[in-house]
């Protein structure tokens, strides 16, 4: 992929303008929701869509989710049942994805959906993502904005060490307030079954809907986002029984010493000069 230049989009009047100019010409542009940071393009522009899996390296059997302003824009893509309508009036805008059959001639590429007959659509809840899916007046396919299997970006700093080159600009906003991913439901099943964890927790949904949620069967494919074998992987080395913590590094067990070892240890970084690690806990 030939490198292009990122640009750094303001939360302002001008930068939402920028925004939708990029999108338009079948450009991505990065833009934080309440959950995690998402890479977006206009969903019926099949080649920009195209751009969303090259960018992220992403499988093109791993369908999308759709960002739109609002519920009724929602149902210009999707067939809504009682139950997803419920949910939707319920917890819309917010962190969950309704994954629903797509309406015939609803102009959506299929690359969003990986070919299947449905489509996953969400409305976020931040009032900037509001703003920029209004202006639009379209669906917003996005998936979140890093590199596919890694963990999703909470900042644009977290965007730019992963797609910088890649795309076209980045709407830095700060941190997003959730943090993790969408919560992710099928409403045909009775009750609906949970298909991906996320922002909006289980336990809030039962007890709107009376019933404990399902859960989905084994499938060779994933039917929604979320629901590969590896995904959301940290790169930091996994270290076992480890003595020091190492910057960079994922450790399990492990940092307990003597009282001797200690006391070595701390002599030995001070002859050093180099900071100290507090000894473990017996």
């Amino acid at each position: 992929m030939t490198p292009i230049e990122t640009q750094t989009l303001h939360p302002d009047s001008d930068g939402i303008t920028q925004a939708v100019a990029i999108w338009r010409a079948g450009g991505l542009v990065v833009f934080p929701t309440e959950t995690v940071y998402g890479l977006g393009a206009d969903a019926s522009n099949g080649a920009a869509v195209a751009r969303i899996f090259a960018a992220k390296g992403r499988p093109a059997f791993n369908p999308l989710i759709l960002h739109v302003a609002d519920l009724e824009s929602a149902r210009r893509y999707a067939e809504f049942n009682p139950m997803a309508l419920d949910l939707a009036q319920a917890f819309w805008p917010g962190p969950l994805t309704l994954v629903l059959p797509l309406k015939p001639n609803s102009g959506i590429s299929s690359l969003v959906g990986a070919g299947l007959p449905t489509v996953a659509l969400r409305v976020p809840a931040t009032p900037l993502a509001a703003q920029m899916l209004a202006a639009f007046g379209g669906a917003i396919a996005a998936p979140s904005a890093n590199l596919s299997g890694q963990i999703s970006p909470t900042t644009a700093a977290h965007v730019k060490g992963g797609l910088s080159g890649r795309i076209d600009a980045i709407m830095d906003a700060g941190a997003t307030t959730v943090g993790l991913e969408s919560t992710i439901l099928d409403p045909a099943t009775t009750p609906p079954t949970l298909l991906r964890p996320g922002g909006l927790p289980a336990e809030i949904i039962q007890q709107m809907i009376g019933a404990p949620l399902a859960s989905p069967g084994q499938t060779m494919a994933p039917n929604s986002p979320g629901q590969l074998a590896s995904h959301y992987a940290p790169t930091a080395h996994l270290r076992l029984n480890v003595t020091a913590p190492q910057a960079g590094a994922l450790w399990l067990g492990g940092l307990r010493r003597s009282r001797r070892q200690s006391l070595a240890h701390r002599r030995h970084d001070r002859s050093r000069r180099k900071p100290v690690f507090p000894p473990a806990q017996p």
